[in-house]
């Protein structure tokens, strides 16, 4: 279902009529999270993007059991989310669990490398967000130290998110619910355009 295709090209994305909020999640894995959020929210729009194939085709399967038709996925790598979608189209961006590529000569693959961040930015609306949720510390640190250095609005930030009072802990990941049951923190930062 609407796999590979470039999002604006998808004739129920927008509709002046009745225009949505639209969110999306890159490196949706199984499709867990973004599944859970489509149907909570009924009246927005919700794209899983997944570059492994073979995973998101458990994504795409999980979305035919549920008939939600306000969610569609994509198998695809996204390098610059600009070529997908127009500025100020997005309401939302989760990166869940992003692969962290440790090796300092491959952060420029990271999902939240400031030229990406910037990028993000700039296809968000503004009130729009990205979230971004990890078990990774050193991930972490390079992502608020890229958010520092291009000077973004942190709305929400912890080193533990399970221990705070945050509502992202409530719509969690695969990744999220086994590394919690393992007792590893979840670090978690809430960048808002303002």
């Amino acid at each position: 279902r609407r796999l590979g295709q470039p999002l604006n090209r998808f004739p129920t994305l927008q509709d002046d009529a009745h225009p949505k909020r639209v969110f999306i999640e890159f490196g949706c894995g199984k499709g867990r999270f973004i599944t859970q959020k489509a149907n909570h929210h009924p009246e927005d729009l919700f794209i899983g993007v997944e570059g492994n194939e073979n995973v998101i085709l458990r994504a795409v399967e999980k979305l035919e059991i549920s008939g939600l038709q306000n969610l569609s996925f994509v198998a695809s790598y996204v390098e610059n989310v600009l070529d997908w979608f127009e500025p100020e189209e997005l309401s939302g961006i989760y990166l869940n669990f992003s692969d962290p590529w440790p090796k300092p000569r491959h952060e420029r693959r990271r999902l939240t490398h400031g030229d990406r961040l910037s990028g993000y930015m700039k296809a968000l609306k503004p009130g729009g967000f990205i979230e971004f949720k990890t078990d990774n510390q050193d991930l972490f640190q390079f992502t608020m130290d890229e958010i520092h250095r291009l000077g973004l609005p942190v709305a929400e930030e912890t080193r533990d998110l399970h221990a705070s009072s945050y509502a992202a802990k409530e719509t969690i990941t695969e990744y999220e619910e086994k590394f919690s049951s393992w007792g590893k923190n979840i670090f978690y930062v809430k960048v808002r355009k303002e």
